[in-house]
């Protein structure tokens, strides 16, 4: 029961917002930091009670039925309400659930207008994105995964910038034809096995022909590379980012853009591992120009908002090298790295916000020497910066190196690319560093700043900890994750197996045909 109260409180705290009259904005951003502080409480209970040695060893699940297809169809006979937390999806939950109090925090400075709509949305979000890393049937993820959508939408088209409804159609149009797809491949999916239960399906779907896998998996990738996103499924991410609300870019790159690598890893790769290991090479190449092609871009901006934006196309490369290098560094590089993301720009995106409600401006030309006026706010942006380009001893650094490692032992050449990438984006950051914060401070209107408040620094600070943290002890949050992901490295190293065993008894024939 405790999965489904971590979901559904947030539910509960939308409702109870709902319930209070308009003009009480104070009692509605109360409410929903409160919902979202005891969503993190228990999400942080369950984080350190799992896999502790001598507790129990069975994940968290939960499941009870929820609706069957008339008789008539041969398959599925139903569908389940079925949750459960392994180590795939726990440092997701973990990080949604921690981040969700700072975004609400974060609201103070820049939401006036509808508070009370705003916090509905944002607490109807936080249950569809806790059901999509939880959920362990198919069609119960394609639910909370739309549910998680929705409130983005409203969020960019209500309290977005100048070129919100711009960017809105678009983001509407990408999701829409990747949620398409994915509907289409999970019907597929139930007609062929009877079932939508995970488990069962990562149990039978190895016995598929490798054929009908990549049909399945063309599907699901398209699907989670929009959202990702990967190259040339990126447009809409820095539009959506640029026009966003500061909270609703932090929401984005913390959690819903790791919705598609988490989709790509728990459905392309543990689910299909004949197709994953058939298209591996394909999406490491994406994965790694995406690196590259995501660096330069972020390197041409000259919106410091827009520049962070790109360089998620950049940083989420990584991620799907990692994992499509189908090698255990790559794995758990992999999933680390979704986590060290979403800290590193999350905290990137909340300093832009808090330095625009002040300078109304993004534009890199419009700063310079804020760090004289401003030392606070620099010291975090650089400490952030430096996480952001992997620094030792920082949260980016481990999760980067075995990415690094992973993909050299699949393909040396992608690592290269990858690595490429590393320098640009210390490149592109660090010049954004040096206009921003350094240089002679002649512009008048960055002359009477002020430095970032007690309610900021706070807000901040769970962030600054946990990069600190995952650089210190990495071991902390890899132990938990580790059995999960070795688990799907056997699956996909038998498949490789099976595959070279198909190959292997044609060479004797081959031989033979030569002699003579």
């Amino acid at each position: 029961m405790e999965l489904v109260l971590l979901t559904f409180l947030p539910l509960v705290g939308a409702l109870l917002v709902l319930c209070t009259p308009r003009a009480s904005e104070g009692l509605q951003r109360g409410i929903a930091l409160a919902t979202t502080l005891a969503v993190a409480v228990l999400g942080v209970k369950l984080f350190m009670g799992y896999g502790v040695p001598g507790g129990d060893a069975t994940p968290y699940s939960f499941s009870v039925p929820w609706f069957s297809l008339p008789s008539a169809y041969a398959a599925p006979t139903a569908v389940h309400f079925s949750l459960g937390m392994d180590g795939v999806s726990l440092l997701m939950v973990a990080l949604t659930a921690v981040l969700m109090p700072v975004v609400i925090l974060s609201t103070w400075g820049h939401v006036e207008k509808r508070v009370k709509e705003f916090m509905v949305w944002m607490l109807v979000m936080q249950t569809g994105m806790l059901g999509t890393f939880l959920a362990t049937d198919l069609v119960l993820f394609y639910f909370f995964w739309e549910v998680s959508l929705i409130p983005l939408y409203f969020l960019v088209g209500i309290w977005g910038g100048e070129r919100r409804l711009y960017a809105t159609i678009k983001f509407f149009l990408y999701t829409l034809a990747g949620s398409l797809l994915m509907m289409i491949a999970i019907i597929a999916i139930l007609f062929d096995r009877g079932t939508s239960d995970l488990s069962a399906l990562i149990a039978q779907l190895g016995d598929a022909s490798t054929e009908k896998q990549l049909w399945y998996f063309a599907a699901f990738a398209l699907a989670f590379g929009i959202k990702v996103p990967i190259l040339p499924f990126h447009t809409w991410l820095p539009d959506a980012h640029t026009q966003a609300p500061t909270s609703g870019s932090v929401v984005l790159a913390g959690v819903l853009l790791k919705m598609g690598t988490y989709g790509l890893l728990r459905f392309c790769i543990q689910m299909l591992p004949d197709a994953a290991v058939v298209a591996a090479p394909w999406m490491m190449a994406l994965g790694a120009i995406g690196i590259l092609y995501g660096a330069l871009l972020a390197w041409a901006q000259t919106d410091v908002k827009r520049l962070i934006a790109c360089s998620s196309v950049s940083h989420l490369g990584y991620v799907v090298l990692g994992l499509f290098a189908l090698t255990p560094a790559g794995l758990n590089g992999g999933m680390l790295q979704m986590v060290n993301h979403g800290i590193s720009t999350g905290l990137l995106f909340l300093l832009v916000g808090m330095i625009y409600e002040r300078r109304h401006s993004r534009a890199l030309d419009a700063f310079g020497g804020v760090a004289t006026v401003m030392p606070v706010f620099a010291m975090f942006w650089v400490f952030t910066v430096l996480s952001s380009v992997g620094l030792p001893g920082l949260n980016g650094f481990v999760g980067e190196y075995l990415i690094l490692l992973g993909a050299f032992e699949a393909s040396p050449l992608w690592s290269v690319i990858g690595l490429t990438g590393v320098i640009f984006g210390a490149v592109y950051l660090l010049m954004a560093t040096r206009k921003m914060l350094f240089g002679a401070c002649t512009n008048p209107e960055n002359q009477h700043l002020s430095d970032i408040n007690a309610r900021e620094i706070g807000l901040m600070i769970p962030l600054v900890v946990l990069a600190v943290w995952l650089g210190v002890r990495p071991n902390d949050f890899m132990h938990k994750i580790e059995p999960s992901l070795a688990t799907i490295h056997r699956s996909v190293a038998d498949a490789k197996q099976a595959r070279t065993a198909a190959v292997e008894p044609l060479a004797p024939v081959t031989e033979g045909v030569a002699t003579r």
